[in-house]
């Protein structure tokens, strides 16, 4: 069923949003919200999502992963130890006041997906698969804790970790609920320019590194340079 709602719906954003914003506004609003340019699906990414499924299917079903991915059984076996609830691909999405909704939600202000969440009484563990070379950002892995604090009031504490497939390491930021609010107050101003963007809709273009060979935006001063 498909849900149509009446007049524009509130400002709603997720991390990839943000990040794209950041690089470049004018390719963030191309690509994000009037999402009248694509962007090719690379070989990079078709990558990225295949090992993505693969380790979805045998996490979730048992199914065995394909050869090439076979070093990567490693990772599923690090998930098994110790006891806990293991979730995969699980959407999360919360409020403004960080309360848990729907991924839907009409009053939705976040959104996020953890490629595995496991749960072990008051802590949690978030496992991020990164494909591409190493590049931390811990804003992504406080996002998804804040997923995991809002929606398992019970957890006090989570483990969140990119896991480097071809690199064979992890980056690892622990966080605490109680730290949470301080977290924040450094991310709101962040957001507070992505939504002034929206309620302007002002995009102005940003030349960066993407334009030459990178950005699908092609009606745009810098395309190219």
């Amino acid at each position: 069923m498909k849900t149509t709602f009446a007049g524009p719906r509130p400002f709603a954003w997720s991390y990839s949003k943000l990040k794209n914003f950041e690089t470049c506004p004018k390719r963030h609003y191309h690509v994000d919200i009037a999402k009248d340019v694509k962007e090719e699906l690379s070989e990079q990414l078709t990558y990225g999502n295949e090992v993505h499924d693969a380790l979805a299917k045998r996490i979730a079903k048992g199914t065995p992963l394909p050869r090439p991915y076979a070093a990567f059984e490693k990772w599923v076996e690090w998930l098994k130890v110790d006891t806990g609830t293991v979730l995969v691909e699980q959407k999360y999405a919360f409020k403004e006041d960080f309360s848990p909704c729907g991924y839907f939600d009409r009053d939705v202000w976040y959104r996020g997906i953890g490629d595995v969440v496991k749960i072990v009484g008051p802590v949690a563990l978030i496992a991020d698969w990164k494909t591409g070379k190493i590049g931390e950002d811990a804003t992504q892995l406080a996002l998804m804790a804040q997923c995991v604090f809002s929606h398992f009031p019970d957890v006090q504490k989570v483990r969140s970790e990119f896991i480097w497939l071809k690199e064979n390491a992890t980056s690892r930021e622990d966080f605490a609920r109680e730290d949470m609010p301080g977290l924040w107050a450094a991310l709101l101003p962040r957001i507070r320019q992505l939504k002034h963007a929206a309620d302007t809709e002002s995009y102005p273009a940003k030349p960066g590194f993407l334009c030459r060979r990178w950005c699908p935006v092609q009606k745009c001063p810098h395309h190219g340079e």
